[in-house]
């Protein structure tokens, strides 16, 4: 039996990608958060330690009735890209946050590559 939890797991994948991702002002970083009932995903500046922008399942301008589902995922990978657009950003570096690359964090990325986002 293991003593640790699945959450330590993902944090300790995520320090583990944390040593090699990292966000610039023309490149910053795509990080996504995923819980059990919403969607988190943020533009951040590692070099000054800024959020840029952030979407979320729970923001006022998302149009989706759900927000733990796939295509809940996808709404606000386009909107994520629609605001980088906003603030004239083309490219990201993708940061799955310590989560496989599959169901709701690849919907997420297929929805900020629909809006324009390249990374």
């Amino acid at each position: 039996m293991s003593l640790v939890t699945r959450s330590e797991r993902r944090v300790r994948k995520h320090v583990r990608v944390r040593k090699k991702v990292a966000g610039t002002a023309a490149k910053p970083r795509l990080n996504v958060y995923r819980s059990s009932k919403h969607i988190y995903a943020q533009l951040v500046d590692d070099d000054k330690g800024a959020t840029l922008a952030s979407a979320s399942s729970l923001s006022k301008d998302f149009s989706g009735k759900h927000g733990a589902n796939k295509e809940a995922a996808r709404e606000v990978g386009k909107l994520i890209a629609k605001l980088a657009k906003a603030k004239s950003i083309e490219k990201a570096v993708f940061d799955r946050g310590g989560y496989l690359y599959h169901g709701r964090i690849k919907e997420l990325a297929e929805g900020a590559r629909e809006g324009g986002l390249k990374f």
